[in-house]
């Protein structure tokens, strides 16, 4: 099915409904007041341009495509967006589009956000701001539909292909996905960073506008600003910007003069503790400082975007400092911290960025996702609309390039080849060039040792091309998950198609150079790889994936093991795509089997392994512990030779508890810590250290802390958690550890 719910997804689905997407599925489930919608997923985006014949199209165009050459970036850009447009919508796409969008609205039609949810976008290392397109107040089923195509063409804007290249995303890895959602006809909105942006200090900081918030997000207006120290729960600054107008949904985005109105405070104290409240469980949950976007309709507050900040500095960073002030020019709000120097380029509109060259201070009304290869040329950005939260801002401290933004008339005060300085920190313009203060030679100091920990602390890939960064910033044991099947659907076809259609050996290859990613990147630490393990749904919208079974409950159905063993020749692929891993001496793997509910299903996969030339004495092969039935027969299960077991608590949970966590009628009743699915964990722990098996976790409830102070109390050898909670983890860990020896001391005395 093309169409997913909103409420059916969340944060590990990033590679098939997008970054956007993804977390609104995940605020939902969180019981945060998201606005209603549906996403047509990425899948359906590259079987269009399969389908329309666009791919090879698309890709050749930019494969060598130099993007500094802005006049040829455009071109290429215009050209595959208008392929795009052109082309037809398969009639199915189209009917299930519209036929959500009614259920949406009741059978009416209702006004609607259409937005973009790139496969790559709002992860812990790259915002994406404002590189694909949204469209407001799109109301009627062919409009819908309409501007589905239209986001999918924004895939290939100049500032999202040229964004791309800068951060080393490759094309063809990247898809979109199209978020469909109610619209809130706001009063109020504005973004929210639930800790400081740049030190990370517990300041929410909030920036708000009357009306829509595409006023604020653009930076057409400056906003109010609110800072609260959530650790003393008080307001600490009220700033009143002059906001002259805002946006509403009159005649479609129409401006609305404010006058004295737009003299006086957004939002009143008892909304700003609401919006803080909910901050903090939004950033609770992820385990890092979020960027949020939030709207308020009839005094409901509405959260319509949340996204990891990603430009807070490490601890001890230092900071540049002038050796002395110089002549004031302008002020501002210090937006991205940084001194620099270089002369004025004014920038109108995007007609004007091939004047910016390296070095140079870009100046500008205010900045939009077009200025990008600009912005990323300027050694500082200059602006005279916009808060903390602006397109500019944020862009600005993602590249690292110091900024000051708000500062109401640099475009008029300042000229083109005016050399000036910038303090993107204090947020202030010099005349000329002044000298930063050379920093005295750093005495020796002692450094803490990384944590060790005797409990291992791994973490959970999915998407391969992050394997090397997650490997260096994480420092993790080792990769306790490494699901193969999000690098399979993103695949230009069904794994059993390539079978079926003599490409065996073409699929090998595809997944061994995607496993060695992994695999290389962690070396010599573990990794232990899952076979295929996705439901049917999830493959049929692939090339060749019409044969698909249509099952009631694809969570209980065909995938897992039991796919694997009635599909043996894929068995086989994958095992071969190992063996040349282990032939080429990388014998950090271990073969992890999901979905176990007998011996004879370990014994089958052991008799493929050994058929293939796996070497089972020299590598780890095990088991994914998600069932009841797993866990109350693990004696059985460990007699047919297995080094490990891993525990997969969102499914266990889900099957323990009859609850599927994607129904809203039940979801509530979903919890990883019920005392029947603990008591299978301890159970399961036991028998295996009583057996020398190895024992880890890595499903959500690993990412938990209270869970893992109780799992390390049961003696389990690893967690694995996913990226941006490892080093919360390891630190919880090593907490329980030094909380059992002490107890144990205690005991001796």
């Amino acid at each position: 099915m093309p169409v997913l719910w909103l409420s059916d997804v969340g944060k590990n689905d990033i590679s098939i409904v997008g970054g956007k997407a993804a977390n609104l599925g995940e605020l939902l489930r969180l019981e945060i007041p998201v606005p209603d919608g549906f996403v047509v997923d990425a899948r359906t985006f590259r079987d269009f341009i399969n389908r329309a014949n666009l791919r090879s199209k698309i890709y050749s165009l930019l494969q060598n495509l130099d993007v500094e050459k802005t006049e040829e970036l455009n071109r290429v850009s215009e050209e595959i967006r208008k392929m795009i447009r052109e082309a037809e919508m398969p009639e199915e796409i189209g009917k299930e589009i519209k036929k959500a969008y009614k259920k949406l609205g009741n059978g009416k039609e209702v006004y609607v956000a259409v937005r973009s949810s790139a496969t790559a976008e709002d992860l812990p290392d790259a915002s994406f701001a404002g590189q694909q397109d949204t469209y407001l107040n799109v109301k009627g089923e062919e409009e819908v539909v309409k501007k589905v195509k239209e986001c999918w063409g924004s895939l290939f804007t100049p500032r999202a292909i040229y964004y791309r290249v800068q951060k080393g995303f490759k094309h063809e890895n990247v898809s979109i996905a199209v978020v469909v959602q109610k619209m809130v006809n706001s009063e109020k909105s504005g973004v929210m960073f639930t800790s400081h942006p740049v030190t990370g200090e517990k300041k929410c900081i909030i920036e708000a506008v009357f009306g829509l918030g595409e006023a604020i997000v653009s930076g057409l207006v400056t906003p109010d600003t609110y800072v609260y120290d959530r650790l003393s729960k008080k307001l600490l600054e009220v700033k009143i910007a002059e906001k002259k107008f805002m946006i509403t949904r009159k005649n479609g985005n129409e401006r609305v003069e404010l006058g004295e109105k737009g003299k006086e405070r957004v939002l009143s104290d008892d909304e700003i503790v609401k919006l803080v409240d909910l901050g903090e469980v939004i950033e609770d949950h992820y385990g890092k400082p979020q960027d949020v976007e939030w709207a308020i309709e009839g005094g409901q507050v509405y959260i319509v975007q949340s996204r990891p900040i990603t430009t807070i500095k490490e601890a001890g960073e230092e900071r540049a400092e002038l050796e002395e002030a110089g002549k004031i020019l302008l002020k501002g709000l210090g937006a991205s911290p940084g001194i620099a120097v270089g002369e004025v380029k004014i920038v109108g509109s995007e007609r004007d960025i091939s004047k910016v060259k390296d070095g140079d201070v870009l100046v500008a009304v205010m900045t939009t996702p077009d200025m990008v290869p600009a912005m990323k040329k300027a050694s500082a950005i200059v602006t005279d609309e916009g808060g903390l939260t602006c397109h500019a801002a944020i862009v600005s401290r993602e590249l690292g390039v110091p900024a000051v933004v708000g500062t109401k008339n640099a475009t008029k005060l300042l000229k083109d080849g005016m050399l000036v300085t910038v303090d993107g920190e204090k947020g202030i313009v010099y005349l000329g060039k002044l000298e930063v203060a050379k920093k005295e030679e750093a005495k020796p100091v002692s450094v803490s040792a990384p944590l060790i920990t005797a409990t291992e602390v791994k973490v959970n890939i999915s998407l391969p091309d992050a394997a090397e960064k997650v490997a260096r910033e994480t420092n993790a044991d080792g990769v306790g998950l490494f699901r193969i099947e999000h690098m399979i659907l993103s695949l230009e076809k069904h794994p059993m198609k390539y079978i079926k259609d003599g490409e065996i050996e073409k699929y090998i290859d595809l997944i061994y150079n995607e496993m060695k990613k992994v695999v290389k990147a962690f070396y010599p630490r573990p990794v232990w790889i899952r076979t295929i393990d996705a439901p049917t749904d999830e493959f049929r919208a692939m090339k060749g994936g019409e044969d698909e079974p249509i099952e009631a409950n694809p969570m209980l159905g065909f995938r897992g093991i039991r796919r694997d063993l009635a599909e043996e020749m894929h068995l086989r692929a994958e095992m071969r795509a190992i063996k040349r891993l282990i032939d080429e001496g990388y014998t950090n793997i271990g073969i992890m089997l999901p979905l176990i509910v007998s011996p004879e299903e370990i014994r089958r996969a052991k008799r493929v392994a050994i058929e293939e030339g796996i070497p089972l004495d020299r590598i780890d092969f095990g088991i994914m512990v998600e069932t009841p039935a797993a866990a109350l027969i693990i004696e059985d299960l460990i007699k047919e030779g297995i080094d490990f077991i891993s525990l997969g608590t969102n499914d266990l949970t889900q099957y323990t508890l009859a609850v599927d966590r994607n129904n809203e009628n039940v979801a509530y009743l979903y919890d990883e810590t019920h005392p029947a699915v603990m008591k299978l964990i301890e159970r399961t722990i036991k028998i295996c250290k009583e057996h020398g098996v190895k024992t880890s976790i890595c499903g959500q409830a690993g990412s938990y802390p209270h869970v893992v102070e109780k799992l390390v109390e049961m003696g389990i050898d690893s967690v694995s958690a996913n990226p941006d909670i490892v080093h919360r983890i390891r630190e919880v860990v090593a907490r329980a550890e030094r909380k059992i020896i002490l107890e144990k001391l205690r005991k001796l005395q």
